[in-house]
């Protein structure tokens, strides 16, 4: 007997009305035409809202970030000759968190992810961590639907315009902690919610951010998104007291 599938958690609708409204808006937004819908969908499932074990956008996410990074490496080693280094602080701060997060924003992605209604409420739909994570997830999603040269299309429409001006994805506080971090070989900054307060339509978020070396400092704002920035803001205030 075939195992029963609870609903998505996205208004009721069922899977097959999922897939077609995914499908055409990969067709317009991404701006690729999927053979396979399903590939989408799992994309786009938060493991809160995964009705089988494996069907989150979790493994997406691991190849996905691969195929970025090789893709955005052969753009930036085209683009600018400069040493190693420099073209690594590039390639992080091109395909880690805030930059991806801002691609997914651009896709309107956060509106069209699974996830259960007590995750949503808490804010992690719309976090740089999970729609980072979605990004990659989505780029790997286009790779095994159509191969390198799909993926290719993907990435360089939509991350290679960050190479367009003189280090443009360097505007918020948590890229540069980011690179600030990797140039000294430290390590990912680590972004923990610690505390969250008030009623769902305005809650406060405190978040702790932590740099291997560095005191961790806190942050509050009324989204993760914003309480992160202000902790991001208060370590790099830190860092040059």
């Amino acid at each position: 007997m075939a195992r029963k599938r609870k609903p998505l958690p996205d208004g009721g609708i069922g899977r097959a009305e999922r897939l077609d409204r995914l499908a055409a808006w990969a067709r317009d937004v991404l701006g690729h035409e999927f053979a396979d819908p399903g590939l989408i969908d799992r994309a786009l499932t938060h493991g809160s809202a995964s009705r089988v074990a494996g069907e989150s956008y979790q493994r997406l996410e691991f190849l996905g970030d691969r195929v970025l990074g090789c893709v955005v490496a052969g753009l930036l080693y085209g683009r600018h000759d400069e040493p190693e280094g420099r073209l690594t602080a590039r390639l992080h701060a091109m395909v880690e968190g805030p930059a991806n997060a801002r691609v997914a924003r651009a896709w309107g992605a956060e509106a069209l992810i699974a996830m259960e209604p007590v995750s949503r409420s808490k804010g992690l739909a719309g976090s740089d961590n999970v729609l980072g994570d979605i990004a990659e997830a989505l780029v790997a999603a286009v790779y095994l639907d159509g191969g390198w040269p799909a993926a290719e299309r993907l990435v360089t429409r939509h991350w290679g315009p960050m190479m367009a001006a003189e280090q443009p994805y360097l505007v918020d506080p948590k890229s540069n902690l980011q690179i600030w971090a990797l140039k000294r070989r430290l390590g990912m900054p680590d972004y923990l919610v610690v505390d969250r307060q008030g009623p769902d339509h305005a809650p406060l978020f405190t978040v702790e951010v932590q740099v291997r070396g560095q005191t961790p400092v806190q942050g509050q704002g009324k989204s993760r998104q914003e309480a992160e920035k202000a902790a991001a803001t208060a370590m790099l205030k830190a860092i040059e007291a």
